[in-house]
């Protein structure tokens, strides 16, 4: 699945650090704006514990897990929608993801510039939300005079566009961005296409200290985010893209302990890869044999020929039918082939919508 999340915030509040630590490919990084400039992309493999008991249960010859791609856009600033600070080549990568995941600063720190002269996280947001509005505004604007024009030669589909693109309109106008404002199935369809940078949705990643991640209760930055999130229905990640860097350098038992003794029961970036994959509707099911058993990336709502065709396109074609069993139900059997004595394996047809742990093997014919 060739679907990507974007890095975005104000320079110096912790991109790049973040970046580096998902996804290991070494993202430049330093104390001064705009050190990003062409995005960085990286993949990042997806946090599963079930592929783990999946691989001790088949025992297979390797393990695959899902991945996810990550894109790290440079700091945006003020006037970035008029072209400042490289604005629009930044605005044009944000474009091209699919979903964003919005670094906040909530962290003090004098030995780093903040670009603003002082930590506000609600002004930062804000900050991006106008730019990102003002981008958005500016290409509704331009769309709706083309559109206007065919509208009144009474051609249908432009009737419905200028609809949908005046009730953007005034929404942008009133600071609202467009994934706030409600439509129908077929108008949903529309707006996809308008590649809408407030349309994507959004996740916060609240960049706190290294003392407060263990307990980051008591900063008042991350309560004011916490707020601020709520009244829009995102979510918000805490992390700590210092020491995130560091456990993103650790294995196993080690990786284990180190969090052990930072109190924390599960990484920021394990969370943040997590909400980020369920940001855009994304599940797994999984394959598993003697030669591998590996993880497989779908969006919630596929049809079983769709997953199959994930695998390859003659999968999809020549698709006959599903042998499936849930991941809870073959744990449970310990084994594939008590699961089938137990009754737990069906045979799906091509209607059968897939859901998120499914252990499945496809049979087709090209």
């Amino acid at each position: 699945m060739a679907l990507t999340a974007g890095i975005v915030g104000l320079p110096n509040v912790g991109k790049s650090t973040l970046f580096n630590a998902i996804t290991q490919a070494g993202a430049e990084s330093a104390n001064y704006p705009f050190c990003t400039i062409d995005p960085n992309v990286g993949i990042v493999e997806v946090p599963d514990s079930r592929l783990n008991k999946l691989t001790e249960l088949v025992k297979p010859k390797k393990t695959i897990p899902t991945a996810f791609e990550f894109t790290d856009i440079a700091g945006i600033v003020k006037g970035a929608s008029k072209g400042e600070g490289l604005g629009n080549q930044f605005l044009s990568h944000i474009r091209q993801v699919d979903a964003i995941v919005h670094v906040v600063r909530c962290f003090d720190d004098e030995n780093i510039t903040h670009v603003s002269g002082k930590v506000d996280p609600i002004d930062d947001i804000e900050t991006i939300n106008l730019e990102l509005i003002f981008a958005d505004l500016d290409s509704v604007n331009k769309r709706l005079q083309r559109v206007e024009k065919l509208a009144r030669q009474k051609d249908k589909d432009a009737v419905v566009e200028q609809e949908i693109l005046s009730k953007i309109k005034d929404g942008l106008e009133n600071e609202l961005p467009a994934r706030a404002l409600e439509f129908t199935d077929e108008q949903s369809k529309i707006v996809k296409g308008l590649h809408l940078l407030t349309s994507k949705p959004v996740l916060y990643a609240a960049n706190v200290s290294e003392e407060e991640v263990a307990d980051p209760s008591a900063n008042q930055n991350l309560v004011k985010v916490q707020e601020f999130a709520a009244n829009e229905g995102a979510q918000v990640i805490v992390v700590c893209a210092k020491i995130e860097s560091e456990i993103a350098e650790l294995e196993g038992e080690e990786k284990e302990m180190f969090l052990e003794e930072l109190g924390i029961p599960e990484s920021g970036l394990d969370q943040l890869i997590k909400a980020s994959y369920s940001l855009l509707g994304l599940a797994t099911y999984f394959t598993a044999g003697e030669q591998e058993v590996r993880a497989w990336t779908f969006p919630m709502g596929y049809k079983a020929p769709q997953t199959a065709g994930i695998i390859h396109s003659d999968f999809e074609k020549g698709f006959i039918r599903a042998e499936t069993v849930s991941y809870d139900d073959l744990v449970d059997a310990g084994s594939m082939s008590v699961a089938k004595e137990r009754g737990k394996v069906r045979l799906e047809g091509k209607e059968y919508l897939v859901k998120d742990g499914d252990v499945m093997h496809f049979r087709f014919n090209v």
